[in-house]
């Protein structure tokens, strides 16, 4: 079986949470301080902040920011960064996606905005970056918030600047299926000193200092456990990254169906690699009698949704939830694997 995403967890994992273990401070300590401090220098901004998972991370930015109004939000992801808009008390605008990338159109967000928008919450999907010169450019002409979805984009560049630190906050998630991985955990970035310092509050009970409550907040905290392993995971993160553009290489050259489109300006990191095909259920019963893992991000846009139900024309993000498949691209991959997979999808036989 060739799997769909496979963690890669080694010695030098497994010997820091043992160390954690044997220390017996297992909770939030000098594990996640030293994290947080790694990753904001990886991406490049001043502060991180840990989190319990990506989904409490877009939580944590959405009520530090406090935004009330509505905000832009792609329909082609998955639930969490619209979810979380309910979570706080807004709602989305939903944005259709540039055909070519999956990623929001900076157009059609520009047509969206009206006095009702906030905010606007771009999604880097699939691990490239979305069109941060524009949509920067959107958010400052109308005075917009910017909160970066970069859950699935640990290490891509726009302009070469990393992901998640263009906006006034960025999330990044540690899920298993991700680039790096805590088992769960999340991760905010950004430049603002008080912003910062109110995400630190709400992910602890909404203290400034111990038994001191300046807010209401949660308990979003992640454990030195998580956060031994995600200090050893970013070490290795540009390996893995560059594994698997390797990868992603060796299908571009060899596949006869339509392959990912990389930006001019954008560095992908492919959290995952994903084609387009006419006939989705023939290739992937392929797939499943060769045991090739694949997955399908995503079959239904969440604006229709039986819990939104919203009435949004979305064209592009329509057509690409009807055609995409997303295979195997993570670093575990062995040559014969990829041409597994190549020879797979390529005879596929046409209706």
């Amino acid at each position: 079986m060739i799997p769909i995403a496979k963690p890669i967890m080694e010695k030098e994992e497994k010997e820091a949470v043992l160390e954690v273990l044997e220390s017996g401070m297992l909770a939030q300590g000098k594990q996640v301080a030293q994290f947080e401090k790694d990753y904001a220098e990886y991406i490049g901004t001043k502060h991180a902040i840990a989190t319990n998972n990506g989904t409490m991370a877009l939580v944590l930015a959405l009520k530090a920011l406090d935004i009330k109004g509505k905000v832009l939000v792609p329909s082609f992801t998955f639930l969490s960064p619209v979810s979380t808009l309910y979570f706080v008390g807004t709602t989305p605008k939903f944005v259709d996606i540039d055909p070519k990338t999956y990623n929001m159109s900076a157009e059609d967000a520009a047509e969206k905005i009206d006095s009702d928008v906030e905010a606007i919450l771009p999604v880097h999907l699939f691990g490239q970056a979305c069109d941060m010169t524009a949509i920067s450019e959107l958010a400052e002409d109308h005075k917009l918030k910017v909160i970066e979805d970069a859950c699935q984009s640990h290490g891509a560049l726009w302009k070469n600047k990393k992901v998640g630190s263009f906006g006034n906050a960025g999330c990044f998630s540690f899920y298993p299926t991700k680039n790096i991985t805590t088992g769960e955990g999340g991760i905010i970035t950004t430049d603002d000193d008080a912003l910062a310092e109110q995400m630190r509050a709400y992910r602890n009970h909404g203290q400034s200092h111990r038994y001191t409550y300046t807010s209401i907040g949660y308990n979003f905290r992640m454990t030195n456990i998580q956060a031994a392993i995600g200090i050893e995971q970013l070490k290795k993160l540009d390996k893995f990254i560059e594994a698997r553009r390797k990868n992603a290489e060796y299908y571009n050259q060899n596949l006869k169906v339509k392959t990912p489109y990389v930006a001019e300006n954008a560095f992908h990191v492919y959290n995952q690699y994903t084609i387009e095909t006419e006939d989705r259920d023939t290739l992937t019963t392929h797939l499943k009698e060769q045991e090739i893992g694949y997955g399908i991000y995503y079959p239904v846009p969440l604006h229709e949704q039986p819990i939104i139900n919203d009435e949004s024309e979305l064209p592009n993000t329509n057509t690409a939830c009807k055609h995409v498949v997303s295979i195997p691209v993570h670093p575990s991959l062995t040559q014969e694997d990829r041409e597994k997979v190549v020879e797979t999808i390529n005879n596929v036989e046409k209706p």
